[in-house]
């Protein structure tokens, strides 16, 4: 809801969205929540004073289940977490957006006269920005422009899909302040998305941006990419004796390109092989009565990232079924299973060319010897950057001290899950 600097400092002041800073953040957040979203509104008030304003958030995504999986239109689990992007804005009159942020030493200044991709953007704010305006105005027809101040706690490299929160992040503000909040949540997903491929120079499929702008935990079919299926498990791991925590184990996916594009490239040439376009159109007993054929046409690799799939693709069902059904310690045992594909099958724990640099593989490792009960698996992508790990509860805190001496301090990020996606705060 749009209000005035007044009314919405006295109405977090007053206590009176505490619920919802409970609903996105957990009990123990309220207090430095209500600081941020003070700062936030202060700094835009001064900037534009007596100007009406809206705050919107959007969450990052941790993926439970699925690796690799959305890109040959398979099944995935993912849940949006606490940790997200908040902007205080307000509407302007030309179509023109400036971002303010602590992040960055310039604001960030996008002309959306000009709705088509520049190159010299390409990985930056700017490019998702003007991404999202040119899919808002392709949607209806509306030029429009903002200033805000943002602040993000879903930050690059962490693999909680920082870009994706930030895309969604835009054109929610675009769908709340112009468009009186029409376009849907796979809508703004998908604009999302568009922005992240075209214009930001990121080959990302659609889990990430819906993900963030759905919410909670979700299971996504992409059996029909364009329009995937949603479903919202609505688990969080309260009252499990879990807590998770992704470790970010260092490493950079500059180089990593080819690595990444080799797995869905691999799926498909063993899945062509059987006559199918990509991986979901085999079935397993097809798979293994074909192995031979396949590991001579497309390679061994591509056969063992075909059988990943198959297998993957299933078990991330099964998981879907054990949350909803409160069954958490099978859940995990899948969990397990999921991560011990990803190394063995999959294979992007660690890339082909560097044995100096396996911070995945060694995280992995670690984290066992640690904590014997900690459940772990590779997050995202893969070859370097994150994994994920459920401890139980009354180890967490030393499991943190010990991956930090490894990884430093800041690595292991606690994550809440199963918060709601995109949204503006209302009273």
């Amino acid at each position: 809801m749009i209000s005035s600097y007044i009314t919405l400092a006295s109405e977090i002041d007053s206590g009176r969205l505490d619920k919802h800073f409970v609903t996105l953040y957990g009990h123990l957040q309220v207090a430095v929540q209500k600081r941020r979203y003070l700062g936030l509104l202060e700094l835009l008030a001064k900037e534009r004073p007596g100007a009406e304003i809206m705050f919107v958030n959007a969450p990052g995504r941790t993926e439970l289940g699925g690796n690799h999986t959305d890109h040959n239109h398979g099944c995935v689990l993912a849940a949006a977490v606490d940790l997200d992007c908040v902007a205080a804005v307000t509407p302007v009159e030309t179509p023109n957006v400036t971002l303010f942020s602590k992040d960055y030493s310039n604001p960030i200044s996008v002309d959306l006269h000009d709705l088509e991709p520049h190159p010299k953007e390409r990985g930056k704010p700017e490019a998702l920005v003007r991404g999202v305006a040119a899919a808002f105005y392709k949607h209806t027809g509306i030029r429009c422009g903002f200033v805000g101040y943002i602040d993000a706690t879903c930050r690059p490299g962490t693999g909680l899909s920082s870009s994706a929160a930030f895309s969604v992040l835009a054109g929610s503000v675009f769908n709340f302040l112009f468009y009186n909040s029409a376009l849907s949540a796979q809508d703004l997903a998908v604009m999302a998305r568009d922005a992240e491929n075209d214009f930001f120079g990121k080959p990302c499929g659609l889990m990430d941006q819906m993900a963030s702008s759905v919410g909670n935990t979700i299971f996504i079919d992409f059996d029909n990419p364009e329009k995937p299926a949603v479903e919202q498990i609505g688990h969080t791991l309260e009252e499990t004796g879990y807590r998770l925590a992704v470790i970010d184990t260092g490493g950079s996916h500059v180089t990593l390109t080819s690595e990444y594009a080799a797995i869905p490239e691999e799926m498909c040439a063993a899945a062509n092989v059987l006559g199918q376009d990509f991986a979901r159109g085999v079935s397993l007993d097809t798979f293994l009565g074909s192995v031979n054929e396949i590991r001579n046409q497309a390679g061994d690799r591509a056969a063992l990232r075909l059988l990943h799939f198959l297998e993957e693709n299933e078990r991330v069902k099964t998981m879907a079924n054990h949350l909803k059904n409160g069954k958490f310690s099978e859940y995990l045992e899948y969990v397990d299973a999921s991560g011990t594909s990803s190394c063995c099958l999959l294979q992007n724990c660690a890339t082909a060319t560097s044995s100096r640099n396996q911070g995945i593989l060694l995280a992995l490792a670690m984290s066992r010897r640690i904590c014997a009960r900690a459940v772990c698996r590779v997050h995202g992508g893969g070859f370097a950057g994150t994994m994920q790990a459920y401890v139980p509860n009354e180890e967490f805190d030393n499991y943190i001290s010990s991956m930090e001496q490894i990884f430093g301090t800041g690595s292991v990020i606690a994550v809440r899950i199963g918060r709601p996606g995109v949204c503006g705060l209302s009273y």
